[in-house]
């Protein structure tokens, strides 16, 4: 499953967040080092949820005016592999 997340420049840091798994966030000192720790936050965030949201996609998002994209903000696409306990 393809996740599109946000990354924004902070003072000091970069904070990502998820646009369709909403309280997943991730912060890093580098973009490269936000987008590993948030994709390990959305495997371990997904691997609590009941139900897995789907991936709605770029234009989705740009088109249902739910998020405000600024002009320097980033967009990456995070490939997950949502982390199942064993039953």
């Amino acid at each position: 499953m393809d996740y599109l997340v946000m990354i924004e420049k902070a003072t000091s840091n970069y904070s990502a967040y998820s646009l369709d798994v909403p309280g997943c966030a991730g912060t890093g000192a580098t973009v490269e080092e936000t987008l590993q720790l948030m994709k390990e936050a959305l495997e371990f965030h997904l691997e609590a949820l009941d139900e897995i949201p789907q991936p709605k996609g770029l234009d989705y998002h740009i088109n249902s005016g739910e998020w405000e994209f600024e002009k320097d903000s980033l967009i990456a696409q995070i490939e997950v592999e949502p982390i199942r306990k064993a039953a």
